[in-house]
């Protein structure tokens, strides 16, 4: 079997790479002719644990092909999977000109009968539209080609892709056809072999189960947020309260830590696209508004601490940061808490001084010079009045206390992930600020 994966983005270069690993023949399209060469080279556009080595392999044993033509390898391909992205629109709806456009090009230079796949995270109703642009390109044709179209939306968490892929709860896949279907449960079997649910179901199902699965695990870091910051007021200990409710199997002990609120490429997206396809049909997302409005809010908070703990003034003061991506495992810093706090602090007057293990050079893509990037984790503390945890990297878990002691200029911590114990930083001297915690300093 033979399949072209359309983008090599975070989806499309795991997933191509992924399918490779199991046997199949994929050719990766990008229209990025320097990204391709980099991969023909080993070259990665992102960091994933486990990706660098899963396409060095591949791409030896010639599994694993690149191109930037996606017209010269459809021929031969049984399956073609679209994982463009799908960036918001000003409306907060999803942009579908890249999903649109693959289409197109399938049906100008389609010869036979092909699966096509959408794999981007995409509204509901999109396949129709797909087929519709496909079909239309046939007609100005003047030829007649079968085709089926299906949605295949990925459940990859940045940072653990690749065993995702590989290991998946479940595989969702909507069709119409069984065409379709034989095609899919033949490539899927790698996985079924070993346990891997499939799951079938009609394309719109399927495409509205990837937005109300992110939309669910948003949901529940807001809530868990707003509990932790209620536990504050109230005196309470959020780590007690998550670890009791976290006990009920109805609840589950997954997604429920407070922090500075969710970030990265899926939750922020999906959530708006998810209102905004409520919105235009008529319905109104009440709690996924409200979801996404203590989201925003979240990010805020550790700024609102040390605003709180320097009296308002922090002209002239220099802070450390450590962790800049959204979450630990990955380089991605698309809406990451870190971007909202590094503002606050600069318009507030302060300089910032950061460390990330593998986000840096992101950082200076996205930051330029407004913050100082240092590549070493205790260096950046020296002269700083504060430090503030923002990405709970495993490094950051147990650091030399000693050390901070003598860097850090000003004695206070403000953790964002409630990675230490207060009691343990306040016998060593520091001042301590987490997130819902009735024994943070005040």
């Amino acid at each position: 079997m033979k399949i072209i994966m359309v983008g090599t983005g975070y989806v499309g270069l795991v997933t191509g790479s992924c399918f490779a690993e199991v046997g199949i023949d994929v050719t990766c399209i990008d229209i990025d002719q320097q990204k391709i060469e980099n991969l023909k080279k080993g070259i990665l556009p992102i960091y994933e644990p486990g990706l660098e080595e899963l396409v060095k392999r591949n791409t030896e044993k010639e599994r694993l092909k690149f191109s930037t033509e996606l017209s010269k390898n459809l021929d031969d391909a049984d399956v073609i999977f679209g994982a463009v992205g799908t960036p918001p629109d000003e409306d907060g709806s999803a942009d579908l000109k890249y999903v649109l456009g693959v289409a197109r090009e399938v049906g100008q230079h389609m010869t036979k009968y092909l699966l096509m796949v959408t794999k981007s995270t995409v509204p509901v109703g999109t396949a129709e539209k797909v087929r519709a642009a496909i079909q239309g390109e046939l007609d100005k044709r003047g030829v007649n080609i079968p085709f089926d179209v299906a949605s295949n939306p990925e459940f990859l968490k940045e940072g653990a892709a690749v065993e995702d892929f590989l290991k998946p709860d479940r595989i969702v896949v909507g069709l119409d056809s069984d065409k379709a279907k034989k095609i899919m449960e033949r490539l899927y079997k790698p996985f079924t072999m070993n346990g891997h649910p499939v799951i079938f179901m009609d394309i719109i199902s399927a495409e509205m189960t990837k937005y109300a699965a992110n939309s669910m695990l948003a949901t529940k870091i807001s809530f868990m947020n707003d509990i932790a910051n209620l536990c504050e007021i109230v005196g309470a200990d959020v780590n007690f309260v998550r670890k009791g409710i976290g006990s009920d199997r109805r609840i589950g002990p997954y997604f429920i830590y407070p922090g500075t609120g969710y970030g990265g490429s899926c939750f922020p997206k999906d959530v708006k696209a998810l209102i905004m396809t409520a919105e235009k049909n008529g319905y109104n997302m009440e709690v996924l508004k409200a979801v996404e409005n203590v989201n925003e809010r979240q990010k805020s908070v550790l700024f609102g601490k040390a605003m709180h703990y320097f009296d308002g003034d922090l002209k002239g003061k220099t802070f450390a940061l450590w962790g800049l991506a959204f979450k630990p495992q990955t380089d991605d810093m698309r809406e990451a808490p870190s971007l909202v706090i590094i503002k606050k602090l600069l318009d507030a007057g302060a300089k910032v001084k950061a460390y990330d293990p593998v986000a840096l050079e992101e950082a200076r893509r996205i930051l330029g010079d407004s913050v100082q990037l240092i590549d070493d984790q205790y260096e950046v503390l020296i002269d700083a009045e504060g430090l503030f945890v923002i990405t709970e990297w495993p490094e950051f878990k147990y650091p030399n206390l000693k050390i901070i002691d003598r860097l850090l200029k000003g004695k206070v911590i403000f953790d964002g992930r409630n990675i230490y114990s207060p009691d343990d930083l306040a016998e060593a001297g520091f001042d301590y600020f987490g997130i819902g915690r009735n024994n943070t300093n005040k």
